[in-house]
Formats: C-alpha cells, sequence, structure tokens
C-alpha cells in the first residue's frame, strides 16, 4: 500500500482533530480505524484499534509506563480490574484477525502469521490463507506456515505433493510430521496415501492395457484387481512406482484410522507384497516383513482378520528381545489392541509386559488414557500402588471421580 499523498495526510490531520473537539477522543479513534482499514494499511490498523478499544474500557488509548503513579517495576495488566484486563485482551484478539487476515490476503504471509499465531486459532489461520496462489517464490513461506507452524498440515501436504513431488514431501514428513500430534500426522499421511494410491493405480493401469488391450473398458479404482488381471506381473521385477516411495508410504500408513485410507494402504501393501524380492524391504520391528505385517494391521484396523492379527502382534512382543528392540513390540500390540476397541486389553497387557523402569516410545496410548476409555481406574490403582506410584494413582482415582 502506498503511503499518503501530503493532502490526504492534511485532511486526516484536520478530520481527528476536528473529531477530537466536536465529538471526542472515542469518535476520533474510531474515524482512525475506518481510515486504516479502507487503506488496507494494516498494522497502523491494528495500532489504530488498540488505541480505540482501550479508551472504550475507559482507558488512556497510549499506555505510557510509569505515568501513573510512577510505578515502573509493575505491568498495566497487574493493576487493571482483572475483568477490564480480559475484556481488552478479547478485542486484542480479534483485531489479531482482522489484521493478520487482512495481511494475509495481500500476501504479506510472514506478518499476518505474527499477528494470527497470537490468537492460536490454527483453523482461522488456514481459511485466512485460502486464497493464496502458491508459487515457486511464496512456496517455502507456505510450507512452513502449514507444516513446521501446524497450521493445516493436511494441505501442505498436498501443496508438497503438487509441487515439490514425493520423494522430497516424504523427507519432510519424516523430518517434521513425526513430531506432531496423531490429527496432523493422520491429515499428513492421508494425502500421502491418497496421492500415491492414484499415482501408482495410474501407473499400472496404462501398463496392464498396454499388455492386454481387451480389457480397455474395465473400471476398478482397485490395485489388487488390475493385479488380478495380469498375475505374476511383479515376479520378474517390474514395478511401476519408486518402491522407495512406496515403502516409506506404507510405513506412515500406520498411524490411520480412516477406513478409506486404511483401504488404500491396504491395496498398496498388497501391492508391495507381490514386488520381487529386491524390493522386499526390511523395516523396523515388529514390521520387519514390512508388507505383510503392513497388510495384517491394515485390515485388523478395518475389522478384517482381528483375530489372526493379534495373535501374530501378541506373539511380536512376547517374542522381541527388549534389550534390543526396548518396548516397541510390546507398545505396537497394546496400541492395536486398544484401536480395535480392547482398551481394557491393552490396559491390563501394559501393565502385566511393560519392563518397569524402561523409557516407553509413546506408540501406545497411556495408561490413564487407556483407563479413560474403558472406564476401568481399579486396576490402573492397584497397579500403581503396587510399584509405588503415588502420582499414577492419584490420577486414576481422580480420574474415576470425573463425570463424563
Amino acid at each position: 500500500m502506498q503511503n499518503l499523498t501530503e493532502s490526504q495526510y492534511n485532511d486526516t490531520f484536520t478530520m481527528l482533530l476536528k473529531l477530537s473537539q466536536e465529538r471526542g477522543a472515542e469518535e476520533a479513534a474510531r474515524a482512525l480505524v475506518e481510515t486504516m482499514r479502507s487503506e488496507e494499511r494494516y498494522p497502523e490498523l491494528f495500532e489504530a484499534r488498540k488505541m480505540l478499544h482501550r479508551i472504550e474500557l475507559g482507558l488512556p488509548p497510549v499506555h505510557v509506563p510509569g505515568l501513573q503513579g510512577g510505578d515502573n517495576e509493575r505491568s498495566e495488566s497487574s493493576k487493571l480490574d482483572p475483568q477490564v484486563q480480559d475484556e481488552l485482551d478479547k478485542r486484542l484478539l480479534d483485531a489479531c484477525r482482522e489484521v493478520g487476515s487482512g495481511l494475509m490476503r495481500s500476501g504479506r504471509l510472514q506478518e499476518g502469521w505474527m499477528y494470527l499465531r497470537a490468537v492460536g486459532d490454527d483453523a482461522f489461520a488456514a481459511q485466512a490463507m485460502e486464497g493464496i496462489e502458491p508459487t515457486q517464490e511464496n512456496l517455502d513461506l507456505l510450507l512452513n506456515l502449514y507444516v513446521h507452524e501446524g497450521i493445516d498440515v493436511g494441505r501442505g501436504t498436498d501443496l508438497s505433493l503438487r509441487m515439490r513431488g514425493t520423494c522430497n514431501t516424504i523427507t519432510m514428513l519424516d523430518s517434521v510430521v513425526a513430531m506432531r500430534g496423531r490429527a496432523d500426522q493422520q491429515a499428513a499421511v492421508g494425502a500421502l496415501v491418497r496421492h500415491v494410491h492414484q499415482e501408482l493405480l495410474a501407473n499400472l493401469v496404462a501398463d496392464v492395457r498396454r499388455r492386454k488391450p481387451e480389457v480397455q473398458g474395465l473400471d476398478t479404482g482397485r490395485i489388487v484387481d488390475w493385479l488380478g488381471i495380469m498375475p505374476g506381473l511383479l515376479r520378474d521385477g517390474t514395478y511401476h512406482l519408486d518402491t522407495t516411495h512406496l515403502a516409506s508410504t506404507v510405513r506412515f500408513a500406520r498411524v490411520l484410522d480412516n477406513s478409506d485410507t486404511l483401504r488404500l494402504a491396504a491395496d498398496l501393501a498388497e501391492y508391495g507384497r507381490q514386488l520381487h524380492a529386491q524390493y522386499q524391504y526390511s523395516s523396523e520391528e515388529p514390521f520387519a516383513d514390512l508388507y505383510p505385517m503392513s497388510l495384517a494391521w491394515f485390515r485388523a484396523l478395518l475389522g478384517e482378520n482381528v483375530e489372526a492379527a493379534l495373535r501374530l502382534f501378541r506373539q511380536k512382543a512376547e517374542s522381541l528381545d527388549s534389550q534390543e528392540h526396548g518396548t516397541i513390540g510390546i507398545e505396537t500390540y497394546a496400541d492395536l489392541l486398544a484401536r480395535v476397541g480392547r482398551a481394557s486389553e491393552a490396559s491390563k497387557f501394559l501393565m502385566r509386559a511393560m519392563p518397569e523402569g524402561m523409557r516407553p516410545f509413546g506408540i501406545a496410548p497411556s495408561l490413564i488414557e487407556l483407563a479413560s476409555i474403558s472406564g476401568e481406574f481399579q486396576p490402573m490403582m492397584d497397579h500403581a500402588k503396587e510399584r509405588g506410584d503415588v502420582l499414577g494413582y492419584a490420577a486414576a482415582l481422580l480420574q474415576s471421580r470425573v463425570k463424563t
């Protein structure tokens, strides 16, 4: 936004002076706000709104430390009536919303985020960024805001896939998304699974139709159906997508709960299971046999062959050496139990199997989470008491008293 001309400045000065003299400070401040808003001078708009809101609440338009009473040590907020301070904070947060979203719309992303970060509303920030057209010039900043700042990790992953490709996106997910909460992980991984499945399916369909022109009319979105048309297609080393990308996507997909994306993930794992032995990459336990174990996992979460999968992962949990692998097998089995609706079993297994003093990986829900889901707090209380864990005992005891 260009600076005001000298004549416009004079007009504004005259207006403010006249209004303050004839109608008071509040009307002058309100006029200043409208001027800054109409001219899209967003940082100045914030300062104008701050002055207005202070006047509205009976405060001086500008806080000058030490002006009232000469006390430079105490902040203004410590002197204000709590209700006045609370109302001022609310109005200033609303000003942050207006100014931040305005800056975002005008392409000043970093400045806009300075204001929107204070609001703490990622959904609002994501909405404010909806109209921004990604370019090579602003891509890094957009990805930083969407993914690293966590405004909308799913949208950021989609954007990275479109503009940077699968390889760079997988690298980003490995370094960033693993540190975020489950909801952000699922949004990002869901985007990756859909992208990789679509790309693999398109390549596979083109290859099958080239080899078998008679199947031109077939219409199915399942990879396994197309593989069924040509059994053994992959045995000679044929593949239709970078196999390391496939392996990484299947590995990431274990966090998914959504049935639609889980079916896509299972489809990818079935394709991977049929690849030539040289592409059967080893993974970390208990998914060392990456594709078969992942397929069992996805199907169990879809409600298919649940008991068989539980036996498989329990065997892993009980056989993996905790000195070599830590508690990953135990936690993975407990996580599967919880996710198929057996929180009580998961809790009892963890209490029995987790070695005392060994740091968990954080894969499984905590005991208090499992007790809250199942509504069974007494086993955790007994377990905590047995181990001298006063805090754990108190958590279970007090949580059991909460009405849900």
